[in-house]
This record gives structure tokens, sequence and C-alpha cells, in this order.
């Protein structure tokens, strides 16, 4: 059976990723290590993805791996460069950015993708990590996170939907949600916009299914 590491930094992803494992991979083992404390950290200190945050991320990885994780999915779409870090280190199993199978399934299509996140640093981390070319319109649900915590799921989806059907008047074609913990709001985007919409969670599942090594 293939052990797969789930690393949150929002309480919200959990849910999200574990039912699209249940539904598209069942047969995989999943743990879940949350700190909550990571994306609240990074908005307040103003230091950005410094030293001490890159090695909030090794000693993560390194207690999964110690556990037996055969792949390691981070779920939090702020922390691109300290994932990339933790996949070096780990060359020797899957270790995925939460955007990067999405974004790997975004390239294939045509177009201009707008993109929506409800957490504004995922904004400026994001976007580089598309190919070069990429016609890319960015979007900040602002107040859907603050309804999710407070929980509003109805205004948390709403805002997000708003967002994908202005990214359509732009001119997108298709729209990719970019957090883990927006996937509940893909049926209204979809709804909104008329327009296909992309998951970080279901595209997540897919890929490590075809990467990681069973035990």
């Amino acid at each position: 059976m293939t052990r797969i590491a789930l690393i949150h930094a929002l309480s919200h992803s959990v849910a999200p990723i574990n039912d699209a494992f249940s539904r598209d991979w069942p047969e995989a083992q999943r743990m879940n290590l949350l700190d909550d404390s990571l994306s609240a950290d990074l908005a307040r200190s103003g230091k950005g993805l410094d030293d001490a945050m890159h090695e909030r991320f090794q000693r993560l990885a390194q207690y999964a791996v110690d556990t037996g994780a055969q792949g390691i999915l981070f779920t939090c779409s702020a922390f691109g460069p300290c994932i990339e870090a933790v996949a070096r280190w780990h060359a020797g199993i899957p270790v995925l950015k939460p955007n990067e199978a999405m974004i790997d399934e975004a390239a294939q299509g045509q177009g201009r993708l707008g993109l929506v996140a409800t957490f504004a640093p995922t904004l400026a981390s994001m976007p580089p990590e598309f190919p070069a070319g990429t016609e890319l319109e960015t979007a900040l649900a602002d107040g859907a996170l603050d309804a999710l915590n407070a929980g509003d799921t109805q205004r948390h989806d709403a805002l997000i939907a708003a967002q994908a059907a202005l990214l359509r008047e732009r001119g997108c074609t298709r729209i990719a949600l970019a957090q883990f913990s927006m996937a509940r709001a893909r049926t209204a985007c979809e709804a909104a916009s008329g327009l296909p919409v992309l998951t970080t969670v279901d595209s997540a599942v897919r890929a490590l299914r075809r990467r990681a090594r069973p035990g």
C-alpha cells in the first residue's frame, strides 16, 4: 500500500484533498500533518520565505519520510520555493507543490487562463511557476478566506465565483482555482463563468497516483 503524506498550512485544505483521495485513489494510505501557523506567520512576518521558513518545511518533510511516506503533497500554494527545496532534498520520492500538477494540466490548454486565489501571497508566488508564454490573468477573491474562516461557505463560494465571471469578461477561456481550500467553489465558478474550471486537488491526486511507488 502506498503511504502519502499530506502537509497542510491551512485547516481548510484538509477536507478537500482527503475527499479527492477517497473518491479517486481510496487505496492510498494517507497521513495528514497540519501546521496552521505557517500561513499566519508568513502573512505577518514581512520576512517572506526566509531560512527559518525553509527549515520548518524541511523538518515537516523529514518527519513524514521517517514515518514511511512514499510521496509528499504540500497543500498550501504560497510556499513554492520551500517545497522545491524539499523536493531536491528528498529526490527519491515524489514531492509535489499543491499547484504543480494543475499547472502541468493547464499548460496543455489553449487561450488565456484565469487564476483565482483567496490568499494574496499566492498571487505573488504562483504565477512564475507557469511555463513561459502562458497567458495569465489573476484575481483575488478578497474576503473569501475570511468568510470561510467564519464558516460562511456560501459567501466564500460566491466571492470566488464572482471573480471567475470577471475573468471571463477579461478574455479568459478557462479558470484555475489556486488553493486546495477553494475546490469546493468549482461548481459555483462553472455556473458563474460558463468556463471549464481546474482545481489543484483533482490534478494533484492524479499526478501522485502516477508517480508514487507502492511499498
